[in-house]
């Protein structure tokens, strides 16, 4: 079977977003283009690596091509809710980020979970072998307007805690640092 590859030149949207209560989320990433809706679920962690490695290029752009690189204003992020129904295309296991000379867009690409091995030749490519795809073209505004949103709905889970950093549930956990010994209050 051939690979399916989504590609959006200039997408409506891009945004990293969540289904269900905090501990119990599930991330997604979303393309939309118009009546075109792609849905790819991810882990936190590639949602996380994702937004820190998209700064990252943002800041080697500007640095390589000056100011003039990113349209003025600042990006308006994005704060409306992932549009539904958020029906799932692929799981993401492999992300590529690159940088198209042509039309001065930063591309990100997530490419399905697949059995095979999944070099970095397949990554940015249009071969008729390898894992489905979503190629996505971002301007560096919208880029950053990613960046943002993907910070917010990472820090928008359970609260840490205070000793271990471990996630909080609704109940409390039991924390290591405390080693099972609470303290009886005094009478």
């Amino acid at each position: 079977m051939s690979r399916v590859i989504h590609v959006f030149r200039t997408p409506d949207r891009f945004v990293a977003g969540t289904v269900g209560e905090p501990g119990d989320r599930t991330f997604y990433l979303q393309a939309v283009d118009e009546a075109k809706v792609v849905s790819v679920q991810l882990e936190k962690e590639q949602v996380a690596v994702l937004a820190e490695r998209l700064s990252a290029l943002l800041d080697e752009v500007v640095r390589r091509l000056g100011d003039a690189a990113v349209e003025a204003g600042e990006p308006a992020v994005d704060t409306e809710p992932l549009s539904t129904p958020v029906e799932q295309e692929f799981r993401v296991g492999t992300m590529g980020l690159g940088w198209d000379i042509e039309s001065r867009a930063i591309v990100v690409e997530l490419l399905a979970v697949s059995e095979q091995e999944v070099d970095e030749s397949m990554v940015l490519d249009d071969t008729e072998e390898g894992p489905d795809a979503v190629r996505v073209f971002l301007s560096l505004v919208q880029a950053r307007a990613f960046a943002t949103r993907a910070e917010r709905v990472l820090s928008a889970g359970r609260r840490p805690c205070p000793l271990c950093k471990e996630p909080l549930g609704p109940q409390g956990h039991i924390c290591p640092r405390q080693n099972g010994y609470r303290r009886q209050a005094e009478a």
